[in-house]
């Protein structure tokens, strides 16, 4: 069987075919997922509304000292006692990743609790794997301090690769944030020089914003919640921009905070900042845009070059070869 599998792994053609399987595959998946985003919407838009409900049950706790909540989500059974009888919380934890994991989308305690549990499992398996292929499959005609080597760099992928996940989630929603938060800084001025309060305002604007982007639907969903419960507004605010990460909703979150402290009007400065962030989203734009023809310089010279050769030169090659 493992000889088989060599002998498969070595084989041009089928390489070649099982390539040409996983990229019809995911193309196929990239065409059909789209169909899928309305009920994704409605899944975050539930877990925002539970995390609303778990903010609520909390102030009435801190009211009401009598008063229990369970509300959080606990994490699976194995994963919660692999972390804590290995105590990782102690050996793997970190502040930065929390932060992480909220910025990522992910709330509560039990991502946390996963994402401690893969930074012990993965490198394990990676490493375990490696050995496999290295000594007992692939049998490699390298160094024995070669093959430790590749051993060990899997190793270490796999203790990166928890982090290297958040890092993609997290540049992907902050992408998603970005793109639509101009819009939502123009509905949000429009609420406010209504005569909406700014919870009645975030509130609209998150209903409205959700079919551009969820995450920023949710966002601004749990930041009316935590302007309803917490004592002091300030708190929601901060706890928006650092949610997020992204620049502009941190400079957004300042203008909010000035006002609620100093009572300066909020419609203008909305207004210069709403023009601020779709000029740095234009800006972007036109980075990409330029940085597109050097891109382009090697694939042109690598695959279409040749091909227009033989275009050109093909006809005229054959009929000299039919000459003689």
């Amino acid at each position: 069987m493992i000889s088989f599998l060599v002998d498969k792994l070595h084989d041009a053609h089928f390489m070649t075919m099982l390539l040409a399987a996983i990229a019809v595959s995911a193309t196929a998946y990239t065409l059909i997922m789209p169909l899928f985003a309305g009920e994704a919407l409605s899944k975050r838009m539930k877990a925002v509304a539970s995390e609303r409900e778990r903010i609520r049950a909390r102030e009435r706790e801190r009211l009401n000292k009598s008063e229990k909540v369970t509300l959080r989500q606990t994490p699976k059974q194995i994963v919660s006692k692999v972390v804590e009888d290995f105590n990782l919380g102690k050996w793997l934890a970190q502040e930065a990743a929390r932060d992480k994991l909220i910025q990522a989308g992910y709330r509560g305690h039990a991502p946390y609790v996963t994402f401690l549990f893969f930074r012990l499992v993965s490198p394990i398996l990676l490493f375990v794997a490696a050995i496999l292929y290295v000594f007992v499959i692939s049998h490699m005609q390298k160094s024995f301090p070669i093959k430790i080597g590749i051993c060990i760099g899997a190793a270490y992928f796999g203790l990166q690769a928890p982090m290297l996940f958040l890092k993609n989630a997290i540049s992907k929603r902050q992408l998603s944030i970005k793109r639509a938060f101009p819009d939502a800084l123009d509905l949000l001025l429009i609420c406010i020089e209504s005569g909406m309060s700014i919870e009645a305002a975030f509130r609209r604007v998150s209903i409205e914003i959700a079919t551009q982007s969820v995450a920023l639907a949710e966002e601004f969903t749990l930041t009316t919640a935590e302007l309803s419960y917490l004592q002091d507004r300030k708190v929601a605010y901060e706890n928006l921009a650092r949610r997020t990460g992204v620049e502009g909703v941190k400079s957004v979150c300042l203008a909010l905070q000035q006002s609620e402290r100093y009572g300066t009007p909020l419609g203008q400065s909305l207004r210069v900042m709403a023009q601020e962030n779709r000029d740095m989203r234009m800006n972007e734009a036109e980075k990409k845009a330029a940085a597109l023809p050097p891109k382009l310089t090697v694939p042109m010279i690598l695959f279409f070059l040749p091909v227009l050769f033989v275009v050109i030169l093909g006809p005229t090659g054959i009929k000299i070869a039919a000459m003689q």
